[in-house]
């Protein structure tokens, strides 16, 4: 890994599964054998129907929801979740070369995160179906925020509404492995080290890689620059997905500029604390740990038309004029669909 290439995603030397629906099951009541009311008692029984017959004169048998115990969804659930526990303490589970736990992706670290995307943030997904149902693909989003809630958001968005049920696999700055815990979680949830050795690997492995280019210039930008795309470095991510030979999706998120306004950026504290910025809001620092609690805006999240990079030639990954081309294009096609997006939407918060 020290020898691996960065990707100058920035300056800073930064490095789905749709959710079936759970409806609930509607438990069938019935009456006891020769249980009557009151009034029943005193007129006679009422006529019992006869059960319906079958296709050839036998009685229909009770389908499969009405023979199944009642608690039978919770048991299943408590016997899963059990399963869980004994493979998490006996490590009989698996994780990936980066670190990726995908069992405990889907069946926790999501849980966790998800009513934040569909209650707090109330996220809506455009162009899902532009993200390719297998093989390799690079999505390419801005960023913003103050804090990098937006990727986890996007992961969100692509693993529950993917109809193929995709995965997102985030490139991270150098930053996020340095802080304990988020350390071991971001490696759990599939996030690697922004480098072009490891991006490369992910994409000939077909996985969908996820970049977000503008680095701690996007999401460290003060509000009065929201929605202004920072440079997207030096076309660092467009090589190595023309040397992968997959797409480039075009991300762009409306609705994170807005959940920690930055007013200003307490740059003296940020070089005694080895942060690329510290971020001054309407409420943080001035009301402790109340000030990090975000906004609840509303989001978008668009993914728009792939751009397709397999019919270049191997050599094309070494053209400067060509990777200079690509990032623009990619930079522009971003930038217009965020101007429609606020343009569309009614209100930061609803």
């Amino acid at each position: 890994m020290a020898d691996a290439k960065v990707i100058p995603f920035d300056d800073d030397r930064s490095r789905a599964r749709r959710r079936p629906a759970r409806p609930g099951r509607d438990a069938a009541v019935r009456a006891l054998p020769g249980q009557h009311g009151p009034e029943e008692t005193s007129k006679g029984p009422e006529p019992v129907a006869e059960p319906a017959p079958g296709p050839q004169g036998v009685e229909a048998e009770p389908d499969a929801a009405d023979r199944r115990p009642v608690g039978a969804g919770w048991e299943r659930r408590l016997a899963g979740g059990l399963a869980f526990l004994r493979r998490r303490v006996t490590g009989e589970y698996d994780v990936d070369e980066f670190g990726y736990d995908k069992e405990l992706t889907d069946q926790v670290l999501m849980s966790l995160v998800r009513p934040l995307y569909e209650k707090y943030f109330r996220v809506e997904v455009k162009g899902i179906e532009n993200i390719p149902a297998e093989g390799g693909a690079l999505v390419v989003a801005n960023h913003s925020g103050t804090l990098p809630l937006d990727g986890v958001m996007m992961q969100v968005a692509v693993h529950d509404n993917h109809p193929a049920g995709r995965h997102l696999r985030l490139l991270a700055a150098d930053l996020v492995f340095m802080l304990p815990v988020v350390n071991e979680l971001a490696r759990k949830a599939g996030h690697t080290l922004a480098c072009a050795e490891d991006a490369e690997r992910l994409l000939r492995a077909g996985e969908v890689v996820g970049v977000m280019p503008e680095g701690f210039k996007g999401i460290g930008k003060p509000f009065s620059e929201r929605y202004k795309l920072q440079r997207f470095g030096r076309g660092g991510f467009v090589s190595t997905a023309l040397r992968a030979g997959v797409p480039i999706v075009p991300c762009s998120i409306v609705g994170a500029e807005e959940i920690y306004p930055m007013l200003g950026n307490a740059k003296t504290l940020a070089r005694l604390l080895g942060f690329p910025y510290f971020p001054l809001t309407p409420t943080f620092p001035w009301l402790g740990p109340l000030g990090a609690v975000p906004l609840p805006t509303k989001w978008t999240i668009q993914f728009g038309e792939p751009i397709a990079t397999d019919g270049y030639s191997p050599e094309a990954a070494e053209d400067p004029m060509l990777m200079f081309n690509l990032t623009d294009q990619v930079r522009e096609q971003i930038q217009h669909t965020l101007y429609k997006l606020l343009v569309q939407r009614r209100s930061v918060f609803f």
